[in-house]
């Protein structure tokens, strides 16, 4: 049934895979028919025509997801985490991101699927899913997540090989408080979204798109909010994330668990601290900062949760913001904005939609 519904919609949208092609004219011709996926089919239409079906769904249906997941071609390995490999892939000529989760690793696998098909969290500044798949030899499983590809990398990666100019600065701090802010958002409806709350954002975590904005990534650790009920679906776990981004609150064990914007604020702390990193690489002049970690100079490589503690709670220090961000107006104000995310007191935090605004103001300021 899937696959007729599928092929019903590639025959009617042939004129939007022509644009596309027209869009993208480095991608290379798709494959032929015998593929079960219809030819010159684009994933981006193809996502776009069955997500605006009315399901509110943000994923495929599942049977698609499949038969997309087993026509890839895999490249080359792009990166590694705990969780096993990410690989380069190629689908009907268009690069995917390709996350591999092995077997013992099945529910982190299972929660960022589940958390990347939430109802309408499909979003420009969010990653894009496209397919989920399990592949099992008989002595192994694979567990496939397989996702939009951007070829910049992690912000990361990205800052350590470049610096930034004030416009593009502005256009990455921008578009991460977007995402963050769709993630927090509750939307109210029959086919809502419940307010969900990241707990691991992190230059790491966050990836570089082609015309310089970005996309969060890596929502395996995400919680997500049923304000009916007043639930939060977390494990008794709380503790996790990235020691050197994690909130005070979460360092000294003070974190309101119950409490669901207690999760909300412990994401714009960490927010700030990726304000700090990209800043730091902004171009003021002809020179920067060297790219450097937040507390690259307080606590070692990888510090404990113990090292961090005493650094972010028992001294309340935070990175320094060296004097010259003063000198322009937009540093300045986003100097202040770091500040007022990573404020000790979780309460007196911005919200991701007011950091969002106050960036938002000064990018309309600078370009006028």
């Amino acid at each position: 049934m899937f696959v007729a519904i599928l092929l019903g919609l590639c025959m009617a949208q042939g004129y939007r895979c022509a644009r596309c092609k027209a869009q993208n004219p480095d991608l290379e011709e798709p494959l032929d028919d015998q593929n079960l996926m219809a030819p010159k089919m684009c994933l981006r239409d193809l996502i776009y025509n069955l997500n605006s079906s009315g399901s509110g769904s943000a994923g495929l249906p599942l049977l698609v997801q499949r038969t997309i997941a087993r026509s890839i071609i895999l490249q080359e390995i792009i990166g590694k985490g705990s969780f096993g490999e990410v690989w380069r892939g190629v689908w009907n000529g268009q690069d995917v991101a390709v996350k591999m989760f092995s077997s013992r690793d099945e529910w982190s696998w299972f929660r960022e699927v589940e958390i990347y098909q939430t109802v309408m969290l499909r979003h420009e500044n969010i990653l894009g899913f496209i397919a989920a798949d399990n592949k099992d030899n008989g002595s192994w499983t694979q567990l496939w997540l397989v996702s939009e590809y951007h070829e910049h990398g992690s912000l990361f990666d990205y800052l350590n090989r470049h610096t930034v100019s004030m416009e593009a600065t502005l256009v990455l701090a921008l578009s991460v408080a977007s995402g963050l802010a769709h993630l927090h958002m509750e939307i109210i409806g029959t086919q809502g979204k419940p307010a969900i709350a990241h707990r691991d954002l992190k230059t790491k975590n966050i990836l570089v798109k082609k015309n310089g904005s970005a996309v969060i990534a890596d929502l395996g650790l995400a919680v997500k909010h049923d304000s009916i009920a007043n639930t939060i679906d977390i494990p008794s776990n709380h503790r996790v994330g990235t020691k050197r981004y994690m909130a005070p609150e979460i360092l000294d064990d003070s974190i309101n668990v119950s409490n669901f914007e207690s999760y909300k604020r412990a994401d714009i702390y960490s927010l700030g601290l990726v304000f700090w990193e990209l800043v730091r690489r902004c171009s003021l002049g002809g020179s920067c900062e060297d790219y450097q970690l937040p507390y690259y100079d307080m606590a070692g490589s990888d510090p404990s949760v113990e090292e961090m503690r005493k650094v972010v709670c028992d001294q309340q220090a935070r990175p320094s913001i060296p004097n010259q961000w003063h000198n322009w107006e937009a540093l300045r104000i986003l100097g202040r904005t770091m500040r007022e995310c990573w404020n000790a007191n979780p309460a007196a935090r911005l919200t991701a939609l007011r950091v969002k605004k106050t960036i938002t103001q000064v990018t309309v300021v600078k370009t006028n």
